[in-house]
C-alpha cells in the first residue's frame, strides 16, 4: 500500500559554481538557458535531482550535460530555499561550488542551455533566480577558505612558480600581497615541493618551478591549520 504524505513536497535542484582563473581575472562559469523560465538569461549551471541519485552525483552530471566540465572537486555550499526563488514551483537548491584551471576542459554547451562560457566575476551578466545571492556566497567562501586552507592546488598548472601561486591568492583576495611575506609562510608550511627545474623560455630570470605535496597537503588538510596571508 503506498504511503501517502500529510506534507507537500518541494521540488529539490543543485547548482554549481566553478571559478576559474586566468593571468588577471577570476572567472565563472555561467550556462544561458534555452527554456523558460528565463529563456536567454544566463545562469549557474544545475537542474532537478533525480529521484535515485545523490546531491553530490546529481551536481556533477548537471554540471557535465550543461558545460562538459567533468573531475573536479565539488564542495558543498549552502542550502537556498527562499520560498519565492523559482517562479515554477517551491524549489530548494543545495549548492555546491568548485576551482578549476581553464586549461583542460572542452566546455561546451548541451541540453537545455544555449551556450556556456567563463565570465569575469567582476562584471558578471544578470543572473536569473537567486543565482547573484548563490554566486556572491561562494566567492565570500573563497575568500575565506585561503585563511585556513591553502589555494591554488586546482587552479594551477601541475608546476609552477611561486609567483604564479601569489598571483592565485592576490586575484581572489582582491588586493596585493607582500612578497617576501608570502613566500616565508607557503614554504614553512612544507606542502610545496622544489621541482629542481625552472622556467624555460621565458624574457626574465627563469623562476623555480614548485608542485604541491599532495600527501603533505591532505595530512594538514585533516589535522587543521591557519594561513594568513
Amino acid at each position: 500500500m503506498p504511503f501517502a504524505y500529510e506534507f507537500a513536497r518541494p521540488a529539490l535542484t543543485v547548482d554549481c559554481v566553478v571559478f576559474g582563473i586566468d593571468e588577471d581575472d577570476l572567472r565563472v562559469m555561467l550556462i544561458q538557458r534555452g527554456i523558460e523560465p528565463f529563456a536567454g538569461m544566463w545562469a549557474i549551471p544545475g537542474g532537478f535531482v533525480r529521484v535515485d541519485e545523490s546531491l553530490e552525483d546529481a551536481a556533477r552530471r548537471e554540471l557535465e550535460e550543461e558545460t562538459g566540465i567533468r573531475d573536479v572537486f565539488l564542495e558543498q555550499l549552502f542550502t537556498f530555499g527562499r520560498v519565492d526563488r523559482d517562479p515554477r514551483e517551491r524549489v530548494v537548491s543545495v549548492a555546491y561550488y568548485a576551482l578549476t584551471n581553464l586549461i583542460g576542459h572542452d566546455v561546451h554547451a548541451r541540453t537545455d542551455a544555449t551556450n556556456a562560457a567563463w565570465f569575469a566575476l567582476s562584471e558578471p551578466p544578470e543572473l536569473s533566480f537567486d543565482h547573484a545571492e548563490i554566486l556572491e556566497a561562494a566567492y565570500a567562501r573563497l575568500r575565506g577558505k585561503v585563511r585556513y586552507q591553502p589555494i591554488g592546488f586546482e587552479l594551477l598548472p601541475d608546476r609552477f612558480t611561486l609567483t604564479q601561486l601569489q598571483r592565485v591568492y592576490e586575484i581572489v583576495l582582491d588586493r596585493e600581497i607582500d612578497k617576501r611575506n608570502f613566500r616565508k609562510k607557503i614554504l614553512a608550511m612544507g606542502i610545496l615541493k622544489d621541482t629542481g627545474d625552472v622556467q624555460k623560455d621565458v624574457a626574465h630570470r627563469a623562476a623555480r618551478l614548485y608542485r604541491f605535496d599532495k600527501r603533505v597537503y591532505d595530512r594538514m588538510v585533516r589535522k587543521g591549520f591557519h594561513f594568513e596571508v
